[in-house]
C-alpha cells in the first residue's frame, strides 16, 4: 500500500483519453506498447488501433509518469510488501532491481537487449529501465502488484454505470430467496450441495436483460431522490450487486444448529424452542456482526494485501458475462470467456451425473479398499468413507476435488494445508495403532463421541428434566471419549488460538498497526473520511462515492445486542445476560487475526471452539448457555467476514459502499425467515433425518459435531474433560511458545527459502479431520500444481482469462446438476442399485469398526478410566 508520506506524488484517478477505434497518441514505441500489453497478460491483440480501455489506460498512466516518482512509488512497495507471500519472489526482487539507479550498478538481470522474447518471463529481466520502472510502479499505484486482481478487475470506474436500482432488489431478493432454500436444505447433507455465486450469476444476467426490455422507462421521484425503473442496459455494476445480494445465503445460519437440536427428538427435545424463539435467536446472531465491520474494513478490505482469492471466480465470471472483450489469440487459444465458460457449465453439468447419481463410485473413489474390502488396515488407512484416506487417486467428482478451492486459493496456501493433513495422518495413525488414550476401541474417524463400551455417547443418560447435568447419572455412565482423529483436532485447535493470534501479529505488526492507528484516528475524528490516508488504487477510485459511517455499524450491534437480551430474558435458555458480552469481547481479540488470515491466503478457521472452553469453564453443566454464546460468538465472526469479503467485492467493481450496505442488510434479514422455514420443514419432514444411514445422505454431521461438542464442552465441562485428556491444557501453553521460533524462521532464514512457509496453515491442515480426510485434498493439490503453478507461470495470459472461468464453470454445472438430480430422481428415492454405487460402502469402510472390542479385549469389559474414579 502507498502510505500517507507519499502523498506528493499526484496518484488520484483521473479520466484519461479512453477512446477506441483509434490509435492513441503516445510517446511510447510499438515495442514498448507491446511490451506493457504482455506485461498486462493482454498480447495476442488483433492490432493496437483497437485496444481495451485497461489497456488504454495503463499505457497512459505508464507514458506520464516521472521516474523520480516511479522511483520512489517502488521503494514505497518494498517496504510494504516485504515477505509478501501473494506476490511472487522474482517479482519483488524485480522491483528492488529497478528502484536502484542501473547507472551505478552492476548485475545479472540487465542481459538481455530485447524488449520482448518469447519467454513468459520476459518482464523479470531489465531491458529498459526507464519503461519497465514506469510500467511497474503504475501497476502498483493504478492498477494492483497482484496478477490475480489484475486478471479479474479494472484500473478505471465509470460513475454514470447503473448500479443500485429497482431491478436489482427485485431480482436479488428472488434469488436470494431461491439460494437459501437450497443452501439451507442441503447444508447437512454429506457432501454438501451449495448453490454457487457463480450459478446465480447465470441466471442473473437473462433475468436482468430480459427486465431491461419488459420494465417500462418510468421515473419518479420520492423527496428529493429520483428512482430510474429502467435505466437502460443491464450494467456490470447491477450484476454485481445482485450477486452480493445472494451471497449471503450462501452461508447457511449458524444457529441453525441450535434449533436441530433443541427442536429434534433425537436431541434434547425443548418444546419450549418455539417460532419466536428461532425468530429473536436468527436475527441476534445473524445482524450482530455487522456492528464489527466499520472497524474490520481497515484491516481487510482497504489495504491492498487484503486479496481475498476466494473471490476472483465471482468476479471473473461477472466481468465474462458482462463486459465487452477484444478478440485475443493466446496460445492458439481465440475462444471468448463467456463461450468458455458456458462449454465448461455444460460439460460440467452432463459429467456429473456420473459420481452424482450413475456412478457414485467415482465420488467416493476408494479403489484399493475394493481389492480388500474386509481388511481392517486396509480400510483405516485408505478408506475414505471412515478411514483416514491415504489414496493417491480418491475422487473423480469435481465436487471433492474441489473442496479446498484447488484453482482459488495460491499454492502455497494449498501446498501448507496438505502438508498438515499429512502431518495428522502420521499422528492419527501412530495414536491408533498404538491405543492411545484408549483410541483404539473406537473407529478411527467418526464425527461421534463414544461411552466406555465404545458405543455412541447416551447423551441423554445423563441430564435431568431440565436438560441440565445430573452427577448421579453420570457416576452409572462415565465420561465420553474423543476417537483419535477427534483428539488430534482438539489438540490442535486449542494449539491454533494463541498461535494465530501472536504470530499474526508478530508477522503482520505493520499493516495491523498502521489499521488500528486509523480505527483510532476515526474514533477522535469521526467526520473524516474512512478513505484520509489511503494512496492506493482501489482506494483512490473508491474516494468519489459516499461511505458508510462507522456510527451506523453500532447502532446495528447496538439493536442486535438488544434482541439478544429480550431472547435470554424471555425463554428459558437457561444463559445469562454476561454471556452475550462475553462473546462480543471474544470476538473482538480474534476477529483481526481470523479475518486477515482470510483475506490474504483463503483460509477460514473459526473461533467457536474456544468460546465452547471458555463458557464451559464458566457455566459447567449448562449446554443450554453455551450453545447460545456458541452461536452468537460463532456468526459475529461469520456475518463480518461475508459482510468484509462482500465489502472487498464492491470494492474491485467500484459500488458504492451505501448500496452495498443496503443490499446486504435487507437480504440477511430475508435470508433468516426464510431458513428458519426450511430448517423446520426438513425436521418435520425427512424420514429418518440426521440418521447416519439416511438414503438421501442428510447425516448432519455439523449438527451431530455441534452436538457433541454440547455435551463434551456445556453440560459435562472442560475440567473433567482435560482429567481424561490432560494433554489438552498444553495445547494452549504450545501454541504460545511455538510462534516464538516460527517468527524466528521467518526472520532470520534467507527468504527465498522460507518464504512460503506458513505455519498457521499447516496447523490448520490437521484439522480436516472427523469427517474428513486426507482424500479431500489430495485431488485438489494436483489441481492446484497444474493451473496455480504450471498454468501461471508459463502461459500467465492463458491462466488470467480462463482459469477462474473454469473454476467457476465446474462448480456451477455441478452445483445446477446436484439439484436437478435431487429433486428429478433422488427426492422419491430412485435409486439405482447396482455395483457402481454400493461398493465404496460395501466394505468395512462403508462400516467404521473399531480395531477392538471393549467388551472382549478391555479390563472389566470396559475401557478408559475406572468405575468410581470418573472426574
Amino acid at each position: 500500500m502507498i502510505v500517507e508520506e507519499k502523498n506528493d506524488i499526484n496518484l488520484e484517478s483521473v479520466d484519461v483519453g479512453l477512446g477506441s477505434g483509434h490509435k492513441l497518441e503516445f510517446s511510447l514505441t510499438d515495442d514498448q506498447i507491446n511490451f506493457i500489453l504482455t506485461r498486462l497478460d493482454l498480447e495476442g491483440l488483433d492490432s493496437q488501433m483497437d485496444l481495451p480501455r485497461t489497456a488504454e489506460v495503463m499505457i497512459d498512466r505508464v507514458d506520464a509518469m516521472d521516474e523520480s516518482d516511479a522511483v520512489k512509488i517502488l521503494e514505497q512497495a518494498i517496504i510494504d510488501h516485504e515477505g509478501d507471500v501473494n506476490l511472487p519472489t522474482e517479482v519483488y526482487d524485480l522491483l528492488v532491481a529497478l528502484a536502484q539507479n542501473p547507472k551505478s550498478t552492476s548485475t545479472d538481470i540487465y542481459e538481455t537487449p530485447s524488449l520482448v522474447t518469447p519467454d513468459s518471463k520476459h518482464y523479470l529481466t531489465v531491458s529498459d529501465w526507464s519503461l519497465q520502472v514506469r510500467l511497474e510502479a503504475a501497476l502498483i499505484a493504478y492498477y494492483s502488484p497482484y496478477q490475480e486482481v489484475r486478471a479479474v478487475t479494472t484500473p478505471y470506474d465509470d460513475e454514470e454505470i447503473p448500479c443500485e436500482t429497482f431491478r436489482v432488489y427485485f431480482l436479488g431478493l428472488i434469488w436470494m430467496a431461491a439460494g437459501t432454500f437450497i443452501n439451507e436444505f442441503f447444508s447437512q447433507r454429506q457432501p454438501r450441495i451449495i448453490l454457487d455465486p457463480s450459478v446465480v450469476q447465470l441466471f442473473l444476467l437473462p433475468c436482468g436483460r430480459f427486465l431491461q426490455y419488459a420494465l417500462p422507462k418510468w421515473k419518479f421521484k420520492v423527496w428529493r431522490y429520483t428512482f430510474d425503473l429502467n435505466p437502460g442496459p443491464w450494467s456490470h455494476k447491477e450484476q454485481m450487486l445482485a450477486t452480493i445480494f445472494y451471497t449471503v445465503s450462501s452461508t447457511p445460519n449458524y444457529a441453525h444448529f441450535n434449533i436441530h437440536i433443541q427442536r429434534m427428538k433425537v436431541y434434547f427435545d425443548n418444546e419450549w424452542a418455539t417460532y419466536g424463539y428461532q425468530t429473536l435467536l436468527l436475527l441476534c446472531t445473524n445482524f450482530m456482526g455487522f456492528g464489527f465491520c466499520g472497524i474490520l474494513r481497515r484491516f481487510a478490505v482497504y489495504p491492498v494485501q487484503a486479496m481475498w482469492p476466494t473471490l476472483m471466480p465471482t468476479l471473473a465470471l461477472n466481468n465474462a458475462l458482462t463486459q465487452p472483450e477484444k478478440r485475443q489469440n493466446i496460445n492458439g487459444w481465440t475462444i471468448s470467456r463467456y463461450r468458455f465458460f458456458f462449454i465448461i457449465f455444460i460439460f460440467s453439468f452432463c459429467y456429473f451425473w456420473l459420481p452424482g447419481y450413475l456412478f457414485g463410485a467415482l465420488s467416493n473413489f476408494n479403489w484399493i479398499t475394493w481389492i480388500a474390502p474386509n481388511n481392517f488396515n486396509v480400510a483405516t488407512i485408505t478408506g475414505m468413507v471412515t478411514g483416514l484416506g491415504l489414496n493417491p487417486i480418491p475422487s473423480l467428482d469435481w465436487n471433492i476435488l474441489d473442496f479446498n478451492n484447488a484453482l482459488t486459493i495460491p499454492l502455497y496456501s494449498q501446498a501448507n494445508q496438505c502438508l498438515g493433513t499429512l502431518l495428522g495422518f502420521f499422528i492419527i495413525t501412530g495414536m491408533y495403532y498404538t491405543n492411545s488414550y484408549w483410541s483404539a476401541y473406537m473407529p478411527v474417524n467418526p464425527v461421534r463421541i463414544f461411552n466406555n463400551k465404545g458405543v455412541q455417547y447416551p447423551v441423554k443418560r445423563i441430564l435431568n428434566e431440565n436438560n441440565l447435568f445430573d452427577q448421579t447419572k453420570y457416576e452409572q455412565v462415565g465420561p465420553p471419549y474423543f476417537t483419535a482423529s477427534g483428539l488430534v483436532r482438539y489438540c490442535t485447535l486449542f494449539i491454533m488460538y494463541p498461535f494465530a493470534v501472536i504470530y499474526e501479529i508478530g508477522l503482520n505488526y505493520r499493516v495491523i498497526w498502521r489499521s488500528f492507528k486509523d480505527a483510532a484516528s476515526s474514533i477522535r475524528h469521526y467526520h473524516r473520511s474512512t478513505y484520509e490516508g489511503l494512496n492506493d488504487p482501489q482506494s483512490n477510485l473508491m474516494k468519489r462515492y459516499s461511505e458508510v459511517p462507522d456510527a451506523v455499524f453500532l447502532v446495528v450491534l447496538l439493536i442486535s445486542i438488544i434482541l439478544a437480551i429480550i431472547c435470554v430474558k424471555i425463554y428459558p435458555v437457561d444463559s445469562p445476560v454476561w454471556t452475550i458480552f462475553f462473546a462480543i469481547g471474544i470476538n473482538i481479540v480474534f476477529l483481526v487475526p481470523l479475518i486477515t488470515i482470510a483475506a490474504a491466503t483463503g483460509y477460514n478457521f473459526t473461533h467457536n471452539v474456544i468460546i465452547e472452553l471458555l463458557v464451559g469453564l464458566a457455566a459447567p453443566g449448562n449446554g443450554s448457555a453455551l450453545n447460545f454464546t456458541k452461536a452468537l460468538g460463532f456468526n459475529i465472526e461469520a456475518q463480518a467476514q461475508q459482510y468484509i469479503s462482500d465489502q472487498k467485492m464492491a470494492h474491485y467493481v467500484k459500488i458504492p459502499p451505501w448500496a452495498a450496505f443496503r443490499c446486504q442488510m435487507i437480504s440477511v434479514l430475508v435470508h433468516s425467515f426464510v431458513g428458519l422455514g426450511v430448517i423446520n420443514f426438513q425436521i418435520d419432514s425427512i424420514k429418518n433425518y440426521c440418521e447416519p444411514r439416511n438414503k438421501l445422505r442428510f447425516t448432519c454431521p455439523g449438527v451431530n459435531r455441534f452436538f457433541n461438542a454440547t455435551i463434551q464442552w456445556g453440560v459435562i465441562g472442560p475440567r473433567k474433560v482435560f482429567q481424561v485428556y490432560p494433554i489438552l491444557p498444553w495445547c494452549f501453553l504450545i501454541g504460545i511458545l511455538l510462534p516464538i521460533p516460527c517468527l524466528l524462521i521467518k526472520k532470520y532464514l534467507p527468504k527465498r527459502y522460507v518464504k512460503y512457509f506458513q505455519p498457521t496453515l499447516i496447523i490448520g491442515g490437521i484439522q480436516i479431520y472427523t469427517p474428513f480426510n486426507i482424500s479431500y485434498y489430495v485431488g485438489g493439490l494436483y489441481l492446484s500444481i497444474a493451473s496455480m503453478w504450471y498454468l501461471r507461470t508459463r502461459f500467465p495470459a492463458f491462466w488470467s482469462k480462463y482459469n477462474y472461468l473454469f473454476s467457476g464453470g465446474m462448480s456451477a454445472g455441478v452445483t445446477f446438476g446436484a439439484v436437478i438430480i435431487y429433486f428429478s430422481v433422488q427426492y422419491h428415492e430412485k435409486t439405482l442399485d447396482w455395483w457402481g454405487n454400493t461398493v465404496s460402502r460395501a466394505g468395512l469402510d462403508g462400516v467404521g469398526r473399531s480395531r477392538l472390542n471393549a467388551t472382549l479385549h478391555a479390563p472389566d469389559g470396559y475401557f478408559g478410566l475406572r468405575k468410581g474414579h470418573f472426574p
